[in-house]
């Protein structure tokens, strides 16, 4: 514990990243991970109140092509719920995000059940992880060096740093996901958006990793949109590179691929209608340098977690849509440590979001919450991540993130897979499907 305080010190001292190479990780710090510290730098002991339990990583289970449920932790019952009546009592472990929608919505509610640290990756990716410790290095926000396969930065001396965890954790070698979204009216209507994605890794995979260096790719990504007619066949393309993306886009409109730059930062995401911007997917992806990235500490916070239930494959659309905000009945919260890091637009550049507030799990470094504020440095929107940890794959994602909009009252749900099929990671994608030519190819099929 003393040094998680040391740690939680220093970063309190750090600023914004600066253009010079941070330093790496000392060998005498490293040893703490696999010690007091886990493979992947969250404390290995629970909270001295007991609230937050100590790491015990589960054990892999299940087939690639399963939903990974959890009917243990699916049947537990809530220690207590906090309302717009009693969240004064909690306040302390509450981001502004919970607090504006208890504030504002009299319906809305969060039930809080005992809390599980059971997050793990591959025995490979944890070893990865802690080689990459005392040899990753990050120049500016963008350029990673001397990293490999695992999390490039377990113990963070900066907020960069920790969203790079996020960014770069083992998701499995490939996939085929079902990308249900819908916008949901403040009166509880919805409009549905079928999309196809499909993704192969190769900064994290187990059978062929990718160092990165400078310029290494990351993933390769390809998605359909399904529907509804209006946006129905709609494909887009992205190479993601450490430092860079390439993008194209085939609109049904113009029958040809063409580069898109614009599929980047806060330019709308197709088919969205305005309510996701490009750098929202995954709670945030692409390019860091718009931003300065300060690391605050952690904090123990309740926070959405093992949220089987809202992904469960009983859980039909309809029962999620309410007026306003999610169906809280359905949403399930814990109280866990989170790594805080306060983003803040860098002078020169631009974004519709002056400050980026973003709240990421210790355990499996996935962000959970962010707070976006406008240029008056008001709460404009807030994002929700609803996690899981997939014992098939030794992973965790957010199924679903939710955006709530403040000045309309929409909000928009993404990730949902809950009336398709389950993640298929069996896939084995070659290169060739990954290209303009063969996009195009498959928009005459």
């Amino acid at each position: 514990m003393k040094h998680a305080l040391t740690l939680l010190l220093g970063a309190l001292l750090l600023g914004a990243v600066v253009p010079s190479a941070m330093a790496k990780v000392t060998a005498t710090e490293a040893a703490h991970l696999g010690q007091d510290l886990t493979p992947v730098g969250a404390e290995k002991a629970g909270n001295k109140e007991g609230t937050i339990p100590a790491w015990t990583p589960a054990q892999q289970k299940g087939t690639p092509t399963e939903f990974a449920s959890n009917p243990q932790i699916e049947a537990e019952k809530p220690l207590f719920t906090i309302t717009k009546a009693n969240m004064a009592q909690y306040a302390e472990k509450l981001d502004a995000g919970h607090k504006k929608l208890l504030q504002t919505y009299d319906t809305y509610k969060m039930n809080v059940y005992p809390s599980h640290r059971i997050e793990t990756f591959p025995d490979a990716v944890l070893k990865a992880t802690v080689a990459n410790a005392t040899t990753a290095e990050l120049q500016g926000t963008d350029t990673i060096s001397n990293a490999r396969l695992g999390l490039p930065f377990p113990i963070p001396k900066s907020g960069a740093e920790a969203i790079w965890n996020h960014r770069l954790k083992w998701r499995g070698e490939s996939v085929t996901r079902y990308n249900n979204q819908m916008i949901v009216q403040p009166s509880g209507s919805t409009q549905l958006t079928k999309i196809v994605e499909d993704v192969k890794f190769f900064y994290a995979s187990l059978t062929n990793p990718v160092t990165a260096n400078g310029h290494a790719l990351a993933i390769k990504y390809a998605s359909q949109t399904v529907s509804p007619p209006r946006v129905a066949g709609t494909y887009i393309l992205v190479h993601e590179y450490v430092d860079s993306r390439d993008a194209w886009l085939y609109s049904p409109g113009l029958k040809r691929i063409r580069r898109a730059p614009t599929v980047c930062c806060d330019n709308p995401y197709e088919g969205t209608d305005g309510m996701q911007f490009y750098d929202q997917v995954d709670m945030f992806n692409g390019t860091l340098e718009r931003y300065n990235w300060k690391l605050m500490g952690k904090k123990e916070m309740y926070v959405p977690y093992d949220s089987y239930k809202v992904a469960s494959r009983a859980t039909k659309y309809a029962d999620m849509a309410r007026p306003r905000h999610l169906n809280q009945d359905l949403a399930r919260y814990e109280l866990h440590r989170v790594w805080v890091v306060d983003a803040t637009l860098r002078q020169g550049t631009n974004h519709t979001f002056k400050r980026r507030l973003m709240y990421i799990d210790e355990d499996g470094w996935t962000i959970l919450g962010v707070e976006d504020y406008d240029s008056r440095d008001q709460l404009y929107q807030y994002q929700e991540g609803h996690n899981i940890f997939a014992t098939n794959l030794l992973t965790n994602g957010n199924v679903p993130e939710v955006i709530y909009h403040f000045d309309s009252g929409r909000y928009f749900l993404t990730g949902m897979f809950n009336e398709d099929k389950p993640l298929d990671f069996t896939r084995n994608f070659n290169d060739e499907y990954f290209t303009a030519e063969a996009v195009q190819k498959r928009t005459t099929k």
